[in-house]
């Protein structure tokens, strides 16, 4: 059996940022598609109006603290892209995984997310994003901005922006399937959701020994 170790991971705040992000998320999913009527729970369009609302602005004030977090501890860094191990790690996602084999990369607290993730965050935070943010306020304000000549000019309609904004909610949905089927894919189907939910990861401790000499990253809020 390989040996493994507790690698501090997930700060308190990285912790609560993640799972009160989650659950906005799939509250804004749930009310959104109830706006567009995809289903009908004995929930109302306008109480989902609302809720849909209330939802996004509370997830514009944790992204304030969170990156304001982000960029005073440093931790922006974990999300520069590199291809270093890219396409074993591509390989090991598309073959490896179904025949048993070890992860090629192993996480310390300095590198908490592979190639493969900080590309897909990369892609959240650059495109998704914004997608979903700039239509979201347009689509909020539209009987205050609808009317203004310049978006007649440049073509945008409301029907434009709607669909703009449906795009990316089912892009971050998309997102949101693959991200979930992952953290079933650790040393055992839960360790990664234990791990956002503890900060600890277990990591083997005979496959990278220039890792083990990082120093254990100290708890802060």
């Amino acid at each position: 059996m390989t040996r493994t170790k507790r690698v501090y991971l997930f700060k308190r705040f990285e912790r609560f940022w993640h799972w009160s992000q989650a659950a906005l998320i799939i509250t804004l999913m749930l009310s959104g598609f109830r706006i567009h009527g995809l289903y009908d729970l004995g929930v109302d369009f306008l109480t989902a109006l609302r809720i849909h609302t209330v939802a996004a602005w509370s997830l514009v004030v944790l992204w304030v603290f969170a990156i304001f977090w982000h960029f005073t501890t440093g931790e922006w860094k974990q999300y520069i892209p590199t291809f270093d191990k890219i396409f074993l790690i591509a390989r090991h996602y598309a073959f490896g995984i179904f025949r048993g084999e070890e992860h090629p990369y192993h996480v310390i607290p300095t590198r908490k997310h592979n190639p493969l993730q900080r590309l897909a965050y990369l892609w959240v935070k650059l495109m998704i994003n914004p997608i979903i943010w700039i239509s979201g306020i347009w689509l909020l304000f539209f009987a205050d901005w609808g009317a203004w000549p310049v978006w007649q000019q440049w073509g945008i309609s409301l029907q434009t922006v709607a669909w703009a904004h449906t795009i990316g909610a089912y892009m971050m949905l998309i997102f949101f399937i693959v991200h979930v089927y992952l953290t079933t894919t650790g040393h055992t189907p839960l360790a990664h959701i234990k791990a956002m939910i503890v900060g600890y990861e277990h990591e083997p401790v005979h496959h990278h020994p220039r890792d083990q000499a990082a120093p254990k990253a100290v708890e802060n809020a």
